[in-house]
């Protein structure tokens, strides 16, 4: 009877655990959620045994092996709210939980010091709390608290459809966490652990909000395939452009001609017969620029994407120079940025992307400069015994400490929506990682901000 429920529970995580996999794949989201319904099942399903057990030697086997699976638990469900909400700046502190939790598992494994020994209870064995079992127990306790605090600060700035599948998600995990008060069963106290309940019904609020509102959706491979949709009505349109380019002036000089005779009595004035000539040039301009911004996105969105296989050798004050000539600013603008070289290096990367990197860097630092009557932008190369890295220096208006944190995020944006995506610093971060290198950010509020771009040393 006391087995039913967690039996049915365990049965229930692996199901659904497998089904995810089955119809959204294999991406960070469902792989971390798969580890979180494996070490569950684990633990419901020896738990089940364990409660039918009367052999006290096979219980304290059952207990000896469920248990490593506890230890487990709260960095699995900690790794699956940091992907589900996107927050890979804490993805170190997922793998120090994981790192400690390991070091927890050794100590079970070699010593009594987690669980020592048993209880005998009317509805079955229980394990009993060592002397180092509240040290499970802290970090169950700080993983909740700080994963929902991450959490807290994602629906703050994403749009409220993203808001309700992570308030979704939250309330499960919340709910997932209240199986903690299992625990006091291992100090002693005699109740039937009712946290099986918390935890069936957190699985039916995972399960609606992968179902209502796709939460396991890996939105980065949906951007990719769109963006690979419109490869092709981009190249018609880029083919169509240099058949203007090629023909349209000898068009346009044959109308002018056929008028100044007076074979046509056009009614084409010059203002737009020139609108007409630039056309062909506005029309590849923005071609390349909605393929360099599907560039981006297949960066941003797709993992493998950059090939270390397809990286080249090139000096970075060459990549510099190209990013500074290819920004769009006027005149001047262009008065204001400084590129100061102290040591050029060699980088093996990807040259193009890196342009898009620096460009987009140069962009923000251009807005951070519009209301600045007498700022300056400051690009430094640099190779010492610190590494390779370039230094992004702007004295414009700073970013506020609060934001700071999540400049690089996903689609976070203080600026408006129809001006700015929240893309292009989250797309600097993961090809700048691509690289096996580094961005990172300093500023103060009406001052300064400084980007570093650090690079791996490179032996050519």
């Amino acid at each position: 009877m006391y087995s039913v429920l967690p039996a049915t529970v365990a049965v229930l995580f692996l199901f659904f655990g497998v089904y995810v996999i089955h119809s959204k794949g294999l991406n960070r989201v469902t792989t971390a959620f798969l580890i979180l319904c494996i070490t569950t099942f684990f633990w419901q399903f020896l738990w089940a045994i364990l409660f039918q057990i009367e052999n006290e030697k096979i219980a304290q086997m059952l207990i000896k092996l469920g248990w490593l699976l506890i230890l487990f638990l709260p960095t699995s469900l900690f790794h699956f709210l940091a992907e589900i909400t996107g927050r890979q700046d804490v993805k170190k502190k997922v793998y120090i939980s994981y790192i400690f939790s390991i070091f927890l598992a050794a100590v079970h494994v070699t010593t009594n010091l987690i669980i020592q020994g048993h209880y005998h209870y009317s509805w079955g064995y229980y394990p009993k709390a060592g002397l180092l079992h509240f040290l499970h127990v802290l970090q169950t306790v700080t993983i909740v608290i700080y994963g929902l605090y991450i959490s807290y600060q994602k629906q703050r700035i994403v749009q409220a459809g993203e808001k309700t599948k992570l308030q979704y998600c939250n309330a499960a995990l919340l709910l997932f966490s209240l199986s903690a008060i299992d625990y006091l069963c291992n100090y002693g106290i005699n109740f039937y652990p009712p946290g099986v309940i918390f935890i069936a019904i957190a699985l039916g609020i995972i399960a609606l909000a992968t179902v209502k509102y796709h939460a396991m959706d890996d939105s980065r491979m949906m951007a990719a395939s769109l963006a690979h949709e419109m490869r092709t009505p981009l190249a018609t349109l880029k083919i169509q452009a240099q058949v203007l380019r090629d023909h349209l002036p000898e068009l346009i000089a044959g109308y002018k001609k056929a008028q100044e005779i007076g074979a046509i009595n056009g009614t084409i004035d010059d203002f737009m017969l020139d609108c007409l000539h630039d056309s062909a040039r506005i029309l590849d301009k923005e071609v390349s620029s909605a393929n360099n911004a599907i560039d981006m996105l297949m960066a941003l969105t797709t993992a493998d994407y950059l090939n270390e296989k397809d990286f080249q050798h090139f000096s970075m004050k060459e990549c510099v120079e190209i990013a500074v000539s290819r920004a769009p600013y006027n005149s001047n603008l262009k008065k204001v940025i400084y590129v100061e070289v102290k040591s050029d290096f060699i980088v093996l990367a990807s040259k193009e992307f890196l342009i898009f990197v620096l460009i987009n860097l140069i962009n923000n630092s251009i807005d951070a400069l519009k209301r600045s009557l007498n700022g300056r932008i400051s690009i430094t190369i640099i190779s010492d015994t610190n590494g390779n890295r370039i230094e992004f220096l702007d004295d414009g208006e700073g970013i506020e400490s609060d934001i700071l944190p999540h400049i690089f995020d996903r689609f976070f944006t203080t600026k408006h929506r129809g001006i700015n995506s929240g893309v292009g610093l989250a797309f600097c971060r993961n090809v700048m990682e691509s690289f096996g290198g580094s961005i990172t950010c300093h500023s103060e509020r009406g001052k300064y901000t400084l980007f570093t771009l650090t690079f791996k040393s490179n032996n050519k």
